[in-house]
């Protein structure tokens, strides 16, 4: 294994902003001394599967989107443009870890084994949750803004105790470092030295609010304050990704305490399909990151290769094809909740006080039938 060095050096911006990275926006290589020895066993098939995945997950959004728009899901979270930063980070963590996730880790959910109907059936509105935790190792999406990092602090806290060598990943936004929630989650995992890896996707808007206006300087200083041990990486650079979180996992596994990525990237998309990004965001600015998509790097990086970029490029859509059928197909076959549903797993135990709800919600319901009947 590589010895874990972190040595980039986040001071506050005073000019381009600086981060860690591999490949850049037109595909090629430079060295990177802090990360190339991570991505060593990276190779050019494995690029391939990396490339795979994520227009897999592009796909799995535009259906997401597309779903909402035909009245077939309450709500979608977008991750266009943050492809590289889930797969990255997905693709690095052990079966064993557990992950933490916010609304928009799709793409981590996607790396994990989710399936198709069970990515869909919260936004559907069917269910109060989406998957069983335990059977993939990773928290249902969190809708609160960082309450899952108070979480994920609190598990690694368990599993220090326990003595296990796993680690735990949470993901947020660059939105969610101004609140309480998070900052807490960084006192309680550094004072406690628990093996919590904090993963910040600073994509530039929390909703319609720019980054510039969260923080005057680089949001991992402020892990820094707190005694994490920091990366910033480019976050639109999925071998960067992929080697800064398997050095962080490194890191909080030895024992010497949590650590924090700050993967810089950018939400091509809408903050939600309730969003109008038109309203606040200018056209210029999507044409900048736009030049910098995750996808088209890999793609430049692998045509220097002497990669067979059309094979590629049919296998990843017949992939993201049948993705893509298996979330059309999960809408047709879902069922609708029924009444108990609503009142199930409130409490632990029968409720006297929840029983009477259930039962005056049943008459309620039943009493449109009867009306039905009269009206005949």
């Amino acid at each position: 294994m590589p010895t874990v060095s972190n040595t980039f050096d986040a001071q506050a911006p005073d000019g381009p902003e600086r981060y860690l990275q591999i490949i850049g926006p037109d595909g090629a290589r430079t060295p990177c001394p802090e990360l190339d020895d991570w991505v060593q066993d990276v190779d050019a098939g494995v690029l391939q599967d990396l490339y795979v995945d994520m227009a897999c997950i592009r796909r799995l959004d535009q259906e997401g989107t597309a779903l909402q728009r035909q009245g077939e899901l309450g709500l979608w979270a977008p991750l266009l443009g943050q492809e590289a930063a889930q797969i990255g980070s997905g693709r690095a963590l052990d079966r064993n870890d557990f992950i933490f996730p916010s609304y928009r880790e799709h793409g981590v959910a996607y790396c994990r084994g989710v399936a198709p109907q069970d990515l869909l059936r919260m936004w559907r509105g069917v269910a109060p949750s989406g998957w069983n935790p335990y059977e993939v190792n990773m928290a249902n999406q969190q809708i609160v803004i960082g309450a899952q990092t108070l979480h994920a602090a609190g598990y690694g806290m368990g599993l220090k105790l326990d003595g296990s060598a796993s680690a735990v990943i949470t993901y947020f936004g660059d939105g969610a470092t101004s609140q309480g929630d998070v900052s807490e989650a960084m006192v309680f995992a550094a004072s406690y030295q628990a093996p919590v890896l904090f993963f910040c996707q600073n994509n530039h808007w929390a909703i319609s609010e720019p980054v510039t206006r969260q923080t005057t300087g680089y949001i991992a200083d402020r892990a820094r304050g707190f005694g994490l041990a920091t990366w910033r990486v480019d976050g639109n650079d999925v071998l960067a990704v992929l080697a800064a979180t398997r050095a962080a996992l490194a890191h909080v596994r030895s024992g010497t305490g949590p650590a924090f990525i700050e993967a810089v990237t950018y939400r091509m998309g809408a903050h939600t399909t309730a969003d109008d990004p038109t309203r606040y965001r200018d056209a210029l600015e999507l044409e900048e990151w736009a030049a910098k998509d995750p996808l088209d790097r890999i793609a430049a990086h692998l045509d220097s290769l002497g990669a067979d970029l059309e094979a590629l490029k049919r296998r990843a859509a017949s992939a993201a094809d049948a993705l893509a059928a298996g979330l059309r197909e999960a809408i047709t076959t879902m069922p609708d909740p029924s009444v108990d549903d609503l009142f199930a797993h409130v409490y632990s135990h029968s409720h006297s006080w929840l029983d009477g709800q259930r039962e005056e919600c049943r008459r309620y319901l039943d009493s449109f039938a009867a009306d039905s009947e009269v009206s005949r």
